[in-house]
């Protein structure tokens, strides 16, 4: 009697749907984190080679910037559509974006080939970069909630959260072994560009995992019930403030948490400490590694014990650990610099872990990817934007990384204040739609309270 081969998981199941995300979120952090990496290794010497090296580093942040910038036009323009016509489709042209992007900026000429049209280029191609991530990151993390139990939503909204330190693993191994096997004038001259290639054929593997995939059930719900937002952004402006508000709050202080210990540690080292870059690339290469495993436990845990309190007990170690970390930094050892990097990285996957889950259960399933997009990028501005070019200036004005920190513990703040006015979501009910009005505005009360019968 012959047996039949076990079926293919269906294209909606949670497994699918959740590698699929991970998937595309990693390539998607891939480019995005190259481009960062780049930034802080080489852009400044190929880009703005007649400044400063102090002034051409800042300029090369500075486009860097411009992607963060561009996140939440991205998270307007997608959630809108990822709202009326739903996640699947725009979830394809968001990864397609990026990753044209990035294999146009391996093929950009240089200053020196073109003058002053390579950084406005190289600006014009990160802005694309930031537009397509802002679409990006609220389709992944919808699609994986809302296919999956009301009691793994933790877990599940984590795995598209994983996609970041894999994606920064990916292009922090592949820019050190290209850095560790070729002399640096071959590796300024060619060498860096080949990552950026790389990512057109790594693309092209995502875009096909991701056509096959059903479209969010939940999505379905309101589609067959007629309840699409005409506008959507505008219904969440007006309808979940203070949800907004806490998304951004919850936010700012995680990314100046990550930018400042994963890529200013670059220039840190091989700037200040005038070691070899080999040295920071190594360190953020094993950091992330272990936020691979670090991420979605938090997250599970965020399902036992609640978002908030895992939250924030990742915001308390980290505003300690940053007084820390530079001094490890600063002993020039390489053990020491890596045990500073992955103990910063393990308090960033306390509030990164929790995250995903937290800032979309805020919002109602009409107005979710809007609502989710605009608060998770917004505060990409204010953290993560700006978090290498404040390190830098503050240090270059006061000399010591004690400033840094101080600026840090500020941004971590700002992170506390925002999960202390939002609600426990844990056991928010996804079906429900939220109660808005002037009772919305209770920190016991929120804008989605609904919540499941067993809670």
């Amino acid at each position: 009697m012959s047996t039949s081969p076990s079926p293919a998981p269906p294209t909606g199941s949670p497994i699918r749907v959740i590698a699929a995300s991970l998937i595309g979120t990693s390539l998607e952090w891939y480019d995005f984190f190259l481009y960062g990496s780049a930034a802080a290794l080489v852009f400044n010497k190929l880009f703005f080679p007649d400044f400063e090296p102090l002034v051409g580093t800042l300029l090369a942040f500075a486009t860097t910037a411009v992607g963060f910038v561009a996140r939440p036009l991205g998270g307007v323009v997608f959630g809108h559509f990822g709202d009326r016509v739903g996640r699947k489709g725009v979830l394809v042209i968001t990864l397609l974006l990026m990753g044209i992007a990035t294999f146009l900026v391996g093929v950009l000429p240089t200053y020196e080939a073109i003058g002053v049209a390579a950084p406005i280029l190289l600006v014009t191609l990160r802005f694309l970069q930031g537009i397509g991530l802002g679409g990006e990151w609220g389709g992944a993390v919808l699609m994986s909630i809302e296919h999956g139990g009301a009691d793994r939503r933790g877990l599940n909204a984590s795995w598209p959260q994983v996609g970041v330190p894999a994606g920064n693993l990916l292009a922090a191994g592949v820019l050190g072994v290209l850095s560790a096997t070729m002399a640096e004038e071959a590796f300024l001259s060619w060498g860096w560009r080949v990552p950026f290639l790389l990512s057109g054929a790594l693309v092209l593997v995502g875009l096909w995992i991701r056509v096959t995939i059903a479209e969010s059930p939940l999505f379905a719900e309101v589609e067959q019930a007629n309840r699409k937002a005409r506008v959507p952004i505008l219904e969440v402006i007006m309808t979940h403030p203070r949800s907004l508000l806490s998304a951004m709050a919850a936010r700012i202080g995680t990314d100046v948490v990550f930018y400042t210990f994963t890529l200013y540690i670059l220039t840190y080292i091989t700037g200040t400490l005038g070691l070899d870059r080999t040295v920071g690339l190594n360190a953020v290469l094993i950091g992330s590694a272990l936020q691979l495993v670090l991420i979605p436990l938090f997250g599970a845990l965020s399902d036992r014990y609640g978002r908030r309190p895992v939250y924030l007990a990742g915001a308390v170690g980290a505003g300690v650990w940053v007084f820390v970390f530079f001094p490890l930094l600063d002993t020039r050892s390489t053990a020491l610099i890596v045990l500073a990097t992955v103990v910063a990285l393990l308090f960033h996957a306390a509030m990164y872990g929790p995250q995903a889950a937290f800032i979309a259960e805020l919002f109602s399933t009409r107005l979710r990817y809007s609502g989710a997009s605009m608060g998770y990028q917004v505060a990409g501005i204010l953290g993560g934007a700006l978090a290498p070019i404040i390190a830098l200036s503050l240090l270059d004005a006061f000399g010591t990384t004690l400033a840094i920190g101080l600026y840090v513990v500020a941004a971590l703040l700002i992170t506390v204040a925002g999960l202390a006015i939002a609600p426990e979501t844990r056991d928010i009910d996804l079906h429900a739609e939220p109660v808005t009005g002037p009772s919305a505005g209770s920190p016991t009360g929120p804008e989605t309270s609904a919540r499941h019968p067993t809670a």
